[in-house]
């Protein structure tokens, strides 16, 4: 498939798929007339980069996790190697930090709504008397 239509198919514009490219993340082969073409797996990693992107992994990660991703049958193209599991723990860990944070972010802003609605602070927070 042409760019434009991973594009579409991705939700993910034609320049980010460019940079996906100089970064390593993402590969295509040329037509005779230069233009990019993709496999149909190339749906499914931008996907995957887009998660990866969206939790906060860095590019520089990334290049090393994507060879460690399995196949569509179910084998890794590599193994990790110490640094990237270290990083994804590190990562990881992190992930685990920010939704802890915002459970309780979450908790006092239920117990400012409820309040202010004129709930008891425990009828706010969600517990049952």
């Amino acid at each position: 498939m042409r760019i434009g239509d991973l594009a579409q198919r991705t939700g993910v514009s034609v320049r980010s798929l460019r940079y996906y490219e100089q970064q390593g993340l993402l590969g295509s082969t040329r037509t005779a007339g230069g233009q990019r073409e993709y496999p149909e797996a190339a749906v499914d990693r931008v996907i995957r980069i887009q998660e990866m992107f969206a939790a906060g992994v860095p590019s520089r990660v990334l290049a090393e996790l994507l060879p460690c991703i399995h196949d569509a049958d179910g084998t890794p193209n590599a193994t990790a190697t110490p640094w990237l599991t270290e990083t994804l723990t590190a990562e990881r860990d992190r992930i685990d930090a920010a939704i802890k944070d915002l459970r309780r972010t979450r908790a006092l802003l239920d117990e400012v709504i409820g309040t202010a609605q004129g709930a008891p602070a425990a009828e706010a927070r969600g517990e049952r008397r």
